[in-house]
This record gives C-alpha cells, structure tokens and sequence, in this order.
C-alpha cells in the first residue's frame, strides 16, 4: 500500500508515516496485537523514524500523552471509579431505568436518546464516560444476555458521537465549519445549526437503534428484571455518606465547568482536573483504586493522537486532498467526495484535524465549480457534520474507546456501526442541508 500510494515527491520521513498509517491500520482490523499495543507501536516508530534535529522534533509525539484529550478521559475514568466505589452509580441507575419500562428494546432507546440529548451540550466523550458508569450495574445484573450488554455498548458511544451534531459546541468539527463559514462572511447562529444537525442527529440515532435491535435479537432477550437495583442496602457508616457527598459534589461542579466552558473560560480538559485532584486529595479514590482504572485505553487514544498529528504535519492528507483538485466534478459529486473523506480520515485521525485540513481545501475548490446557483455553505457544513460519523475503531472516537475499555466489546464489533453510519451519515447530511439550503 505504501508503494502504490506513494509520491516521488515524498520525503523519507513522509512514506514512514504513510507506512506507519497503513501498518497501524492492518494491525487494528486484524486484531493482530492488543490496540493499544499498536498506540505504543505508533509512538515508538516515530520517535524512532525522527529523533530530534531541526527539522524533526519527536517530542510532540510524547507529548500525546498529556494531550486535552487524555485529560477529559482522565477525569471521566476517576468520576466513573468514585460513582462505582460509593455505588451513586446504583443510585443514578434506579431512578433513570424505570423510567424507560421493562422492555429491553425501549431501555436501549431511552439511553441512547438520553446520551444524545446530554451529548448536544455538552463533552462526547465525558457522556459518554458518564452513562457508561450510570448503567454499568446493568451488565452484572443481565447475566448470559451478553447481547443486551453488547448493544447498549455500542449504541451509547455512536448516541454521544451522533448527538455532537445537534449544536455548535457538540462536537469541535462543528465550530471549525461556523468559523470557516464566518471567515466567508456567512455568519450560523445557534438555533440555524440546530436546524440542521438535530433533526439529523435523530434520524441517524433512530436508523442505528434499530440496526442494533435486529443485529442483537434485543426484542428476544425478554423482559428485563431490576430487582438487583431494590436489594436492600446496609446502612452506612458515616464516611461513606461523606463520599458520596464528596463525589455529587465534585460531580456537579465538574459538570457545571463542562457544561459552561465557553462562558465562564475554563477548558474542558482543565475542568477535568477537578475530579482528579479532588477525590483523591478528599480521599474517596486511594492508590489501590487509582491503578484500576483503565490506563490501556489512555495508551490507545494517545497512539491514535499521535499518528493524526504525523499525518497533518507531514501533509500526508493534505497531499492526497489536492491531488483531487484537477479533477473537475460537479458539485454534488464534491460534496459525496469530501464528506466520505472527512469520515475516512475522522476514523484515523482527529475528526477536529480532519475538519481542519479539509474545509479550507473543500472551500479553495469551490472556486473551480461555475454557476451562481453555489452556495458556498453547503459543503463546510457536510465536512462538519460528517466528522462526526466516524466510528469504525475503537481509536476513531474517544466515546468507542471508553466502551471498549469496558472489556465487554471486541473491536471488531464497532465496525457495524462505522459502516452504517459511516455510509448514512454523509449521504442524509447532504440530502438534508440541500432541503434547508432552500429555506436560507
């Protein structure tokens, strides 16, 4: 692959990233070696292929580990570990589940949709680590009805990654097409994105329950029973009602900071910090529950990070993007192209330097398309939303990284949803935002 896709105008060090991408990917399809092996992998080979020199400085490449990223992880595994540890986890799970019924298929529903709606406003992936840690009382309580297990694994994650499309701050692809749009002198309000990307979340979100339904016979697992949430508890001791205090505290506040990053200024990887330091400082987590938490999917997400910043900074995608610039295509025939590329490179890179690199490149060959009957928001708006169909691997996303940190899902189970909504998800966003391009 290396050879056939390669460019005489490539340096060394570029076709080493381009092997490297190839490689990496085999391995995570394959199963060959443990993921986040191949993160380690990844890391190692391009510290290795650059050193440091004044051309090349693999330091970045270390530096993944302390990425924003890792940090929001971070903090949503010591929120999980804490809700687990005092079991709030429990508490949350008794009053969300009867809320849904009984039926399986509908509880499947009802969180899915919860995910969604949570995932408009606030982080994908701190959602995403949020109902993971509320329903994980579920899977010890389901038994042999590892399918239920399995759907609600997969369809958790895709409802944060979809749901991200609803609103401006769901997801980073988003605010990178209003800004490329505002730059055109087409300001987007809020309520105009939300035209767009919430009826289209919900229609994905609807089309993936239902796959999950039929994949996983969801209808023939029989009446759920959640008599293991009415068992009578012992009565606690004074410090475990002090923790759990602690923890709703910390977890509101933590929240809150999610929730109102953009106006009150703190990051969300720094907000992140809060559960970190507060409920080991506070003594709810302690060194022995510290080391359980799942370092290896930090291991994947970091790897992943770093062979998307070799990508970008070696122009790897950028090469390939503007090969396509001679080719003169219609206009539709450009929006299929740029988003079924944004939702292959989204799968191996950040979907946020996917977004990055290709709605300029997409808005620089508008220029080459004649007629006024363009309209030049179209196309960073199907880039935009189609970042966010990526679900292939458990390294495309954060939120397919915490599911599969569960140990509950192989990694060859997230690839039906990275086929079906990696294929629906550009094609309706297209169909979509040319129906309400109308209205505009």
């Amino acid at each position: 692959m290396t050879l056939l896709f390669s460019d005489d105008t490539f340096t060394r060090i570029q076709n080493y990233v381009l092997f490297l991408l190839f490689f990496s990917i085999s391995l995570w399809v394959t199963e060959a070696i443990l993921p986040f092996s191949v993160s380690i992998l990844i890391i190692g080979f391009l510290v290795l292929i650059m050193g440091k020199s004044e051309a090349y400085d693999a330091m970045k490449y270390l530096q993944t580990w302390s990425d924003s990223v890792i940090w929001l992880f971070l903090g949503g595994f010591f929120l999980a570990e804490a809700m687990k540890k005092t079991k709030l986890d429990l508490m949350l799970l008794k009053a969300v589940l009867p809320k849904f019924g009984t039926n399986p298929v509908y509880v499947l529903w009802g969180l899915m949709l919860v995910t969604a709606i949570m995932s408009m406003l606030m982080s994908n992936t701190a959602t995403t680590a949020m109902m993971i840690a509320t329903v994980s009382p579920l899977f010890s309580g389901l038994g042999n009805r590892i399918n239920l297990s399995k759907a609600l694994l997969l369809g958790i994650p895709a409802a944060a990654s979809v749901g991200g499309m609803g609103t401006i701050i769901g997801s980073a692809p988003n605010a990178i097409a209003v800004g490329a749009l505002e730059k055109l002198g087409y300001p987007i309000s809020f309520l105009e994105w939300m035209i767009v990307g919430t009826p289209l979340a919900f229609v994905l979100l609807f089309i993936f329950w239902k796959v999950l339904v039929k994949k996983y016979n969801v209808a023939e697992q029989g009446d759920l029973d959640f008599d293991f949430l009415s068992v009578t508890q012992q009565s606690e001791s004074v410090q475990e009602k002090t923790h759990k205090g602690i923890v709703l505290i910390i977890l509101a506040i933590t929240l809150f900071c999610w929730l109102t990053s953009k106006w009150i200024g703190i990051p969300v990887a720094a907000a992140s910090g809060i559960p970190i330091v507060g409920l080991t400082m506070l003594g709810v987590l302690d060194a022995k529950d510290v080391r359980q938490l799942p370092w290896d999917t930090l291991m994947l997400v970091a790897g992943g990070l770093a062979l998307g910043l070799a990508i970008e900074e070696q122009q790897i995608a950028t090469h390939f993007v503007e090969k396509i610039s001679g080719i003169q295509v219609s206009f539709i025939s450009l929006l299929v192209l740029f988003g079924f590329i944004t939702v292959l490179l989204s799968n191996f890179m950040s979907n946020t330097a996917a977004t990055t690199i290709l709605i300029p490149m997409g808005v620089s060959l508008l220029a080459m398309i004649n007629g006024d009957d363009v309209n030049p928001m179209i196309l960073p708006l199907v880039i935009g939303l189609s970042a966010s169909c990526a679900l292939f691997l458990p390294v495309s996303t954060p939120p397919n990284a915490i599911a599969f940190s569960t140990g509950l899902v192989k990694q060859s189970e997230f690839r039906l949803g990275g086929i079906v909504i990696g294929l629906l998800g550009p094609i309706l966003s297209i169909i979509w935002i040319l129906a309400t391009s109308l209205l505009w």
